[in-house]
């Protein structure tokens, strides 16, 4: 692995949208940033869980996983008042968009690698 596949993934896991940045696709790295952090924010507004591992509960540690693949903005998440209410209409449906956030951008993660490994233009 080159360093320069290695420095995209670091900047794509930490920010989305940032590994596609660093390798010059400016406009991917945009529509990216936007719509993962969309879906994010979306997810928390909607009253979602940001999940952490909890134990004795082993599944929580994946979605942990799912949810801290959107990167930074998790962090930012964790330190703010959660907003997450479980009786809420909208709970399951925003718990939904920020998993999907996180796991998007493990996703795009991956493609970053490809575009620096040149297996992807």
């Amino acid at each position: 692995m080159k360093g320069k596949a290695i420095g995209a993934m670091i900047l794509a896991l930490l920010i989305p949208g940032g590994g596609h940045f660093f390798l010059g696709r400016r406009k991917r790295a945009a529509a990216f940033f936007v719509i993962v952090l969309f879906m994010f924010i979306s997810g928390l507004l909607l009253q979602g869980k940001v999940y952490t591992p909890e134990s004795g509960k082993p599944l929580t540690l994946l979605a942990s996983l799912a949810s801290m693949g959107v990167g930074i903005p998790y962090l930012i998440a964790m330190v703010m008042p959660s907003l997450s209410n479980v009786l809420s209409i909208t709970f399951e449906h925003g718990t939904a968009f920020t998993l999907t956030a996180g796991l998007m951008n493990l996703l795009l993660v991956l493609d970053s690698y490809d575009i620096a490994e040149e297996r992807k233009q």
